[in-house]
């Protein structure tokens, strides 16, 4: 069975601390496990479920931690020409309120088309990677 490669980045986009996402290579469904202590709901039959299925039914898509948002900004900033919204944006992302102070830069230098084209190729490449480091195929929707 192949994964859809949009399938990885959509729980790629959506990784967040509250839940953890799962492909169910059984299935070939994503599923998603909530941090009680987030969420304040649980889902004890699907924990039960993944605990005591055989090693590699249930694949932990990449997470929050593992995507490194921060660096993917970081890493864009520079790949900008030199000039003032490349220095602007350095100066942007540093210290409290970056994400911020980043969305506004590149909507006021005109680079916010650019800054998503480089994050969903970025995550595209995490999918792809992700999916060679699990032993998937994976397929590409046209």
């Amino acid at each position: 069975m192949k994964i859809k490669l949009e399938q990885v980045i959509e729980a790629i986009e959506t990784a967040n601390e509250a839940f953890t996402y799962f492909y169910d290579t059984q299935t070939g469904e994503t599923v998603y496990l909530q941090d009680e202590m987030i969420t304040g709901e649980r889902d004890e039959a699907l924990e039960e479920l993944i605990e005591n299925s055989p090693r590699g039914r249930f694949l932990r898509f990449p997470t929050k931690y593992d995507i490194h948002e921060y660096s993917i900004v970081e890493n864009f900033v520079y790949s900008l020409p030199a000039g003032a919204a490349r220095q602007e944006l350095v100066s942007a992302i540093c210290g409290r309120g970056a994400f911020r102070r980043f969305k506004n830069g590149i909507r006021y230098h005109r680079v916010e088309q650019e800054w998503y084209d480089y994050r969903d190729q970025t995550y595209r490449e995490i999918a792809i990677r992700w999916c060679r480091d699990e032993g998937l195929e994976y397929a590409e929707e046209n």
